[in-house]
């Protein structure tokens, strides 16, 4: 999804979390491409690139490095909280790319060529043929601060945005995917939990912004990580009337749907499709290609605006 020549525009590097799932991997490439399709057309953006942190290539820092060095690079995760991979190996990847960016102006081969512009003889020359105002500004080649800031005390402009949620955009997502509610349902928030909490909290946001579009309570459960187990809530429900309706909070189907579908199997309780997908969810073995064929025709992108939305905003508040 690279663009054409250099245009002076920001580049942006949307970084998704990865996945072995073919259905996934196409439906995150397609959020990307719908992402870069809009931002191309308002005359945003030329260069886009998608990375992952996990599991796929090209990793971070290859989108980091392939993408111009000339221009601000905004790094978008599309993650839905911020966890480790967001405080940690995102934020790690930044500060590599700046690291390496002022190695590279202090090579000596750079400092060299650097250096002709305060040698005395250059300089004499050049006063030679100049007029004061050209001399001047010359002069303020040989500035002790200006040289400071070329030796590469300015690093690499590069921007890391803050996740797609939580946002009220997403709630109401969230709520269109979700079946005709009953007066006693029991709304479950399903997110896939972490060992940072920070970004359990922000699934725990999520879920109050989520019962304000609802208008009724609902709570957050986790398929990992130390917040509240999904499971809990599913096997405290094993023998009551009412059911339990799951507001998937997943892009794509991957790991923890499967784990979430795993969990209520057989039972009288519902989970909405992922975010990226669309209608009653289900999965079809990936391991038949008859199959997997299937499931991607069933499953076909249909990209929310609400998500492009959030991602240009995300771009433009960088």
């Amino acid at each position: 999804m690279r663009g054409g020549a250099s245009s002076g525009l920001p580049s942006l590097g949307l970084i998704s979390h990865g996945t072995s799932s073919s259905v996934g991997q196409s439906l995150i490439e397609a959020l990307a491409a719908a992402v870069a399709r809009d931002l191309r057309e308002r005359g945003l953006v030329d260069e886009v690139m998608l990375g992952h942190v996990d599991v796929q290539q090209p990793d971070v820092d290859e989108v980091i490095d392939r993408l111009p060095h000339d221009r601000p690079v905004v790094l978008v995760p599309l993650l839905l909280s911020p966890g480790y991979h967001v405080h940690v190996d995102l934020s790690a990847a930044v500060v590599r790319a700046q690291k390496a960016d002022r190695a590279d102006d202090a090579n000596p081969a750079e400092a060299a060529a650097r250096a002709d512009d305060a040698n005395p003889a250059e300089a004499a020359a050049r006063a030679d043929d100049a007029n004061p105002a050209e001399a001047a500004a010359r002069a303020d080649d040989t500035n002790p601060a200006e040289a400071a800031a070329r030796a590469g005390d300015t690093a690499r402009d590069i921007r890391l945005t803050p996740t797609l949620g939580p946002d009220p955009r997403l709630a109401r997502v969230l709520a269109e995917r979700l079946p005709t509610l009953r007066a006693d349902d029991e709304i479950v928030l399903a997110a896939a939990g972490s060992s940072d909490e920070r970004a359990n909290e922000s699934c725990r946001e999520m879920g109050e912004l989520l019962a304000q579009e609802l208008g009724r309570p609902v709570s957050v459960g986790f398929l990992a990580g130390a917040g509240t187990p999904l499971k809990g809530f599913i096997e405290q429900n094993a023998s009551a009337v009412n059911r339990l309706v799951l507001a998937n909070y997943l892009l794509a189907p991957g790991f923890f749907d499967d784990l979430a579908r795993g969990l209520i199997s057989d039972t009288q309780n519902v989970l909405s499709s992922p975010l990226l997908t669309s209608g009653e969810h289900q999965r079809l073995p990936e391991s038949d290609p008859q199959s997997a064929a299937e499931a991607a025709e069933f499953q076909r992108p249909t990209i929310p605006e609400l998500l492009v939305d959030i991602v240009r905003d995300r771009f433009l508040n960088s």
